[in-house]
């Protein structure tokens, strides 16, 4: 307790293109034993063939095979039709089962098992999961891998540059060279753009395999690619448990917490002078992975024609740390955490990593956006829990003020700012069918408000919105209204306000009168619960924003502890 941890983040880098390499994977190379029985290297001597593990996963719906037959015998009585497509015609038709298409037949059968499901068994499917086993041909022309290993030393390659360049800008920089700093700039955002480019081809390597129409499709590739990185991580994670804390888990790395006292960087010089640089946390998991996952039937065709076997790894954790402070939200729901968002500090309090809060995202309401940026670096002051909590406690309170004020202190171009919404659409209204979202109610009334039916048929149409009071007993997808319409003239605002709201008697048509207070006070104390009174609960200290109710479970939860 008394032994303050370091922030540390473990990561493999290019983790699924090193899966590849270093297992020689390829579509092309996951085999059979028939098609071994049939090559001309079938022999124990060759030691070409790699078992691999992967796991399947597959979604079944919930009705049985008798439930099935008996829905099929349902659907074939005569009694019974069905629409049916004409080919040449596109005309629609009603025809008995047996003048149906096999398409049409497979389409309505799994239209009445899904029908089925829902009300015999109140769920629609369920997932199980089986371990396989594959052969990986470790002589089969190697176009893949060494195609995947191109892009790898090319983007190393850059990223090399990229660090050259880098230090070469601080050296202008100190030396005040302006020509050569901008030189150094260019060079540096040149470089590091090719390596994030290479990055994005070298991960769609494995993504590709996946992909249905692709010339190389191989969902077993894919899944020992998988298989394996979860593995690697979930080791990992059991490695950290048993000397530190880990906090969060990623598809190729680990967010942790280990103690003070755990060795850090060992640094060891060089008969040349040179001093080299031994992360110990980072050496010890390497380690592990080099004496679990090296592939020691790796073979090369040679020039002469003779297979070279040899021992291939290119399976690396890297580390980085230790950071200063890391913000992590808690759940609203009992027994449940937020995954894949979190915020990370530097030792001289700049933000170093920012993953999955509602700051990053656009459209996002900018009251919560405004919040998180001004909340973040407030988790950093103070030197007592107690103290942290009080100083975010305190902003979180004057945030409060400025709703329960109904926004009096602020212009109307305030009020828009901090409370209206831009929410796009992927699909047109018209295409939404009875589907009902704040989206599609801004877009109709604002196709009426403007008069373009058109609007309704338009595809991507991003909707400016506010959350309205009224009517009373609707949802909030039908109280949505579009921003334009409070810069309308009197008359006409007066017009639509009446009949969206469905208040007759209304006069007056301030947008603090309308908007729904209480609506975004909840979204509010959503975040507030996320970020302030649920963590500050979980580490023992009591509520910095009383305003702010705790949920009944946890409440409950903590005043037990306290009995």
């Amino acid at each position: 307790k008394d032994d303050f941890p370091f922030i540390y983040h473990l990561d493999v880098g290019a983790m699924y293109p090193n899966i590849i390499l270093s297992n020689r994977l390829q579509p092309s190379a996951i085999v059979t034993k028939e098609f071994c029985n049939t090559c001309s290297y079938n022999d124990p001597s060759n030691n070409c063939k790699r078992t691999m593990n992967w796991r399947w996963r597959g979604d079944l719906y919930m009705a049985t095979r008798a439930d099935v037959r008996s829905i099929m015998n349902e659907m074939e009585n005569e009694k019974n039709s069905y629409n049916h497509k004409d080919r040449d015609t596109n005309e629609i038709t009603r025809v008995k089962w047996k003048q149906l298409t096999e398409r049409e037949k497979t389409a309505e059968v799994i239209k009445s098992v899904r029908q089925f499901c829902q009300k015999a068994y109140r769920r629609l499917k369920t997932t199980t999961y089986e371990q396989k086993a594959d052969i990986v041909c470790q002589r089969e022309n190697p176009f893949y891998v060494d195609t995947v290993r191109n892009f790898r030393d090319r983007r190393y390659m850059f990223k090399r540059k990229t660090k050259e360049w880098a230090k070469n800008l601080e050296k202008a920089d100190e030396a005040g060279d302006m020509i050569k700093k901008g030189e150094a700039k260019d060079m540096v955002l040149l470089y590091d753009s090719l390596q994030l480019a290479h990055k994005c081809i070298l991960n769609s390597f494995y993504g590709y395999v996946m992909r249905k129409g692709a010339r190389w499709h191989s969902m077993k590739m894919a899944g020992i690619v998988t298989f394996t990185g979860s593995n690697l991580i979930r080791e990992a994670r059991e490695f950290c448990e048993q000397v530190g804390l880990p906090l969060e888990l990623d598809t190729d790395g680990i967010w942790c917490l280990l103690p003070k006292s755990f060795p850090d960087t060992f640094k060891l010089k060089l008969k040349g002078g040179k001093e080299l640089k031994m992360p110990y946390p980072n050496c010890v998991l390497n380690y592990r992975v080099f004496r679990k996952y090296t592939n020691k039937q790796y073979q090369t065709k040679m020039e002469t024609g003779e297979w070279k076997v040899s021992e291939e790894n290119s399976i690396f954790f890297e580390i980085d740390g230790p950071y200063r402070a890391m913000i992590i939200p808690a759940s609203t729901e009992e027994d449940k955490m937020l995954k894949k968002r979190y915020a990370v500090y530097n030792d001289d309090g700049s933000l170093a990593e920012l993953k999955g809060f509602e700051v990053k995202r656009r459209g996002e309401l900018r009251l919560i956006q405004v919040f998180q940026t001004e909340v973040f670096p407030e988790f950093l002051k103070g030197g007592t829990k107690e103290e942290v909590y009080k100083i975010v406690g305190e902003m979180a309170n004057r945030w409060l003020d400025v709703i329960e004020s109904r926004g009096k202190t602020m212009t109307d171009d305030e009020v828009i700012y901090f409370f209206s919404e831009c929410k796009s659409m992927s699909k047109s209204v018209e295409a939404s069918g009875n589907y009902k979202s704040v989206q599609i109610t801004c877009a109709r009334r604002l196709s009426e408000f403007l008069g373009l039916e058109s609007l309704l048929k338009d595809e991507s149409i991003t909707c400016h919105m506010l959350i309205a009071n009224k009517p009373h007993n609707a949802s909030c997808t039908e109280r949505a209204i579009p921003v334009k319409i409070f810069s309308a003239e009197h008359d006409v605002k007066k017009q639509f306000l009446r009949q969206w709201l469905q208040d007759s008697s209304l006069n007056d048509f301030d947008m603090r009168t309308i908007i729904d207070w209480d609506y975004y006070k909840e979204r509010l104390c959503s975040v507030f619960q996320k970020l302030i009174t649920i963590t500050a609960a979980y580490q023992g200290i009591s509520n910095p924003c009383p305003r702010v109710k705790l949920p009944e479970w946890l409440r409950k939860r903590v005043a037990e502890q306290n009995d």
